[in-house]
């Protein structure tokens, strides 16, 4: 009679829990970013409107109204 083997498979999780964090982490900073350059008017930037102005263009090219 031929011997058997029993084969045992490991499991991995199908997303690394390095690859989740790393992606929470972009996604905080794409919104951070987006707050930034279509709702700041200069409320976290303590020079007053200078966050505002250098975002101004971008917010016209992404058709935010800002004024």
């Amino acid at each position: 009679m031929p011997k058997t083997h029993t084969v045992r498979t490991l499991t991995t999780p199908a997303v690394s829990t390095r690859l989740l964090l790393i992606a929470a982490g972009a996604v905080v900073l794409l919104l951070a970013l987006a707050y930034l350059v279509a709702f700041d008017q200069g409320a976290l930037s303590r020079s007053g409107m200078y966050m505002h102005e250098l975002m101004h263009d971008g917010r016209h090219l992404l058709g935010v109204p800002c004024h």
